[in-house]
């Protein structure tokens, strides 16, 4: 595993995990986090890193909001466990991309953000969780589950901090394309 945090964005995948319709109304922060998952959605398709998205038992919790701009090709996987990797079919797809990091945004950080980053790190996976696209519906659960998830060994970083490291230089179209999305 990489121990500095040096991501290659040819070798990782970024994951939306459920933000969810039933969570709006409960979760701190939720327009930060729901900007900041759009401008990780779009800079995953200017940069072509695969993406993923999930939905827990949409039955009971809806369907993704409207506010996150999903490519209409990405439908979530739906999934009742709360580590993504405890789906049959997102631990399928994870294996099919042959990557070497994910990086975790969406809700709530304190259990599927937790438990799917707890298990990546056990799949020998490297793990960004992007703490300013992850909430809970209380700061101090944000708080324990960004600090445990850093005793774990997970990179912490910022929206701004995991797109400028994937760019790695100025001047490119790329990085005219992210800046727009970031300021």
């Amino acid at each position: 595993m990489n121990k500095l945090g040096i991501i290659d964005r040819k070798k990782t995948a970024f994951i939306l995990v459920d933000v969810q319709e039933k969570f709006m109304p409960v979760i701190n922060n939720i327009d930060k986090v729901i900007a900041n998952s759009n401008i990780l959605i779009k800079s995953a398709e200017i940069l072509q890193i695969p993406l993923i998205a999930t939905e827990q038992y949409p039955k009971g919790l809806g369907k993704t909001v409207d506010a996150i701009n999903l490519p209409e090709k990405k439908a979530p996987i739906e999934k009742v466990c709360f580590s993504c990797f405890d789906s049959e079919e997102f631990s399928r797809k994870v294996k099919e991309l042959k990557i070497e990091s994910i990086v975790l945004f969406g809700i709530e950080a304190h259990v599927c953000i937790l438990q799917t980053s707890l298990a990546a790190l056990k799949n020998n996976l490297d793990v960004y969780v992007v703490s300013d696209a992850v909430s809970s519906r209380t700061p101090e659960n944000k708080a324990i589950a960004i600090d445990r998830m850093h005793q774990s060994g997970v990179f912490i970083v910022s929206t701004e901090m995991l797109l400028f490291q994937l760019l790695k230089k100025a001047g490119t179209e790329e990085f005219r394309q992210i800046s727009k999305l970031i300021k």
